[in-house]
């Protein structure tokens, strides 16, 4: 199964960091962005957890709930945590979920539904697919979905950016231009006819194209 943009987040029970976690109850009424890893110890991820503990007052303010995930044991991890401590300033100051049977890892759609076994043994190679973001609403949708290659450390500063787009469209009939960053103008969204958009936005709007109308950003 491949997980899209629109879709349900399966729910799951598993062990993590932090104790046991129901997925779902879990979240709440937040946003969540889970991460995957192939491996611990592996070089990228390292990197990139230790970074996402850096950040984490960012995704805080937002509502956002960060969890990890590597397919090792929770054992593993705390062990793992050390090493980032060390080495990036900051160790992990949200959940990493274990998963060394795969069930998440496969639920997800991250690793091939038959694939047999368990973590023990596999190399990060066998689990590259395993480096995934999935931003998840608080009606527990998928709102986005990223793949990256294992060579690739991943842009979290884009996935707050993401979130502060999906956030405000959310909430407004608007939608957000290229390489936008909150405070920049915004485009009314294309479902919204002219006649709901001078009740929705009174002061009007600059057209360059009939069918492209700017906005300054509502405020949120």
């Amino acid at each position: 199964m491949t997980l899209q943009i629109g879709d349900i987040a399966p729910d799951f029970e598993a062990d993590t960091t932090e104790g046991r976690i129901a997925f779902h109850d879990w979240i709440g009424d937040a946003w969540c962005v889970l991460f995957s890893h192939p491996k611990d110890f592996t070089p990228v991820c390292t990197t990139e957890l230790g970074y996402m503990a850096r950040i984490k007052p960012d995704f805080d303010k937002r509502n956002v709930k960060i969890i990890g995930l590597s397919v090792d044991p929770v054992a593993d991890h705390k062990r793992w945590a050390q090493d980032i401590r060390e080495s990036q300033g900051t160790a992990p100051n949200y959940p990493v979920i274990g998963d060394p049977d795969l069930q998440v890892s496969k639920l997800y759609g991250m690793l091939p539904a038959d694939t047999a076994g368990t973590s023990a043994g596999r190399t990060p190679a066998d689990n590259q697919t395993v480096r995934n973001v999935f931003v998840i609403g608080p009606d527990k949708k998928v709102k986005l979905v990223l793949i990256y290659p294992m060579t690739t450390g991943r842009n979290f500063d884009e996935v707050l950016r993401v979130i502060d787009s999906m956030q405000l469209t959310a909430k407004y009939k608007v939608a957000t231009p290229v390489n936008w960053h909150p405070g920049e103008d915004v485009i009314i969204a294309a479902s919204v006819s002219d006649e709901e958009a001078k009740q929705l936005f009174p002061a009007g709007w600059k057209s360059p194209e009939p069918y492209i109308r700017v906005v300054p950003q509502p405020r949120m």
